[in-house]
This record gives structure tokens, sequence and C-alpha cells, in this order.
């Protein structure tokens, strides 16, 4: 039996073939999942912020780009995965509201390129991505071949 698992914002999960993971309402966070297509296991994380340190309430680890990511590979390495054998798709890092003072305010391109660096840090390529834009994202990720689909509002689905 397909067990759908939704991931809520600053959370992470791993699962294997044949289950779905899911989260909803990506703005500016971004979902980081990963696939390891030789062991059908499937990650992804909700991230909120680019990086844990100068935040006084960093206890959550999946909150951000910095201590989620390695802690998704370690927990998908846990499962029976090497990371050789895994890629990386990201969505979300919208700009949901005008920013016309800071760049530093534009949380979701600075969650983007945070998530793009840790995962070049670590080796893991990127595949393919649906980041950017001013609209929110749903995204389902199937442990079966990888496939992300995106959902929008006003945008139609599609699959990356």
């Amino acid at each position: 039996m397909i067990e759908t698992i939704k991931v809520g914002m600053a959370d992470l999960t791993v699962t294997k073939y044949p289950n779905i993971l899911t989260t909803l309402g990506l703005g500016s966070c971004v979902g980081v999942c990963i696939y390891d297509s030789k062991n059908k296991i499937i990650g992804m994380i909700h991230i909120m912020l680019p990086y844990s340190w100068g935040v006084k309430n960093n206890s959550n680890p999946a909150k951000f780009a910095d201590t989620g990511i390695p802690l998704l590979i370690k927990k998908m390495e846990n499962l029976g995965s090497q990371k050789k054998d895994m890629v990386a798709k990201l969505a979300g890092g919208a700009q949901m509201f005008e920013v016309t003072r800071s760049e530093f305010m534009n949380i979701g391109k600075r969650n983007v390129e945070a998530a793009k660096k840790i995962l070049d840090e670590l080796k893991i390529p990127i595949v393919a991505e649906d980041t950017g834009g001013n609209y929110g994202r749903t995204i389902i990720f199937y442990s079966e071949d990888g496939r992300l689909e995106i959902k929008t509002i006003g945008k139609g689905t599609k699959t990356i």
C-alpha cells in the first residue's frame, strides 16, 4: 500500500518505495527533494531559512538549509542510501512580498542559494529546479521514479 507522508514546515522526512512525500505552501521556503534511484529512497525537507547561525531559536535543524540538508542525507544513508546514488530537485524560494530596500530581505532567493551551496559542498548534483517567482507551490515527490510534481494556483501543474 502506498502511503502519502506530509512534510510540515521546518520538517524533514525520508521513506522508501512505494511511498510519496508532499509538502504544502512553499512560498519563500524551499523544498529540497533528494532521490536515490538505486534503492528508491526519497527524502524531503521544507526549509524556512538559509543559515542557523545568528538565529536565537535554532533548536530545530530542519528549519535551516545548513543544518537540515546534511541531516536529511544522514537519514537517507541510515535507510541504506549512499551519497553517490543521490540527486536533488528544488522547488520554492519565491519572493512573496515586494521588497525594495534590501536584497537581504529576499528570503526565498537566499534559501535557494544556501540550498545550492550546501548540496554542492556535499557533492549532491541538482538535476532540476522550479524556484523563484512570486507564487506559492505545493509539491509531491514520488519514490517510484523520483519525479517531482509542482502545483501552483493559476499556473497549473508541472513535473520535473
